[in-house]
């Protein structure tokens, strides 16, 4: 068995490790998207790091060869009626539950991005900007942004007005302004302050 070594913990039997990332937490509208990925480290992918930090286009090619090589992969979501109901920290957890329990084989490590950890029927291990430091996480921080902006893009079709291929959903200038103009749409998230000022329920 590997023996797997990291700063924050050294756990000697882990031969199978997931990393699982969000996006969407800031969001106005929309659900929070997670992905969880266990990696090939017979197949390795260059050029893995935070999300945030590649051009959409190597995002997007980043994103295929991680579907064609990690051992396995899936993406998971808690919609924007799970976020107003449990509330947003409460509906990432979930939806990163959701990730891990559909993934096609069971990790006996899991490493999550961020301050805290699901509950998991495995141990895991929450890492401080885990998607920088950690290939897992990497991976997983992709498929979910490349996934949401997708989401985005598509939603952008419904409401072209409100520009959320542009923001992505995100509390813009622009976002506030057409809120307050057309009031939200069916997607948005009721709970959030800006949402609840355009229904007229702060």
């Amino acid at each position: 068995m590997a023996k797997v070594e990291f700063p924050e913990f050294i756990y000697p039997d882990a031969h199978c490790i997931a990393g699982v990332d969000e996006v969407g937490r800031g969001p106005l509208v929309g659900a929070v998207v997670t992905a969880a990925v266990i990696l090939d480290p017979n197949n390795p992918i260059a050029g893995l790091t935070d999300s945030k930090k590649l051009t959409e286009k190597k995002r997007t090619a980043l994103s295929e060869e991680i579907k064609e090589k990690a051992l396995a992969w899936t993406i998971a979501r808690a919609e924007a009626d799970e976020i107003d109901e449990l509330n947003i920290l409460h509906a990432t957890m979930l939806a990163m539950k959701r990730a891990v329990a559909h993934l096609s084989m069971q990790p006996d490590f899991v490493l999550i991005d961020g301050n805290r950890c699901p509950e998991l029927p495995m141990p895991s291990q929450a890492v401080v900007k885990g998607d920088l430091r950690v290939a897992e996480i990497s991976a997983a921080s992709i498929l979910a942004k490349v996934a949401r902006d997708n989401e985005m893009a598509e939603l952008d079709k419904i409401y072209p007005e409100f520009g959320f291929a542009k923001h992505k959903g995100y509390p813009t200038k622009l976002h506030f302004e057409m809120l307050a103009k057309y009031g939200p749409t069916p997607q948005h998230r009721k709970s959030f302050k800006p949402v609840k000022k355009a229904l007229g329920i702060e």
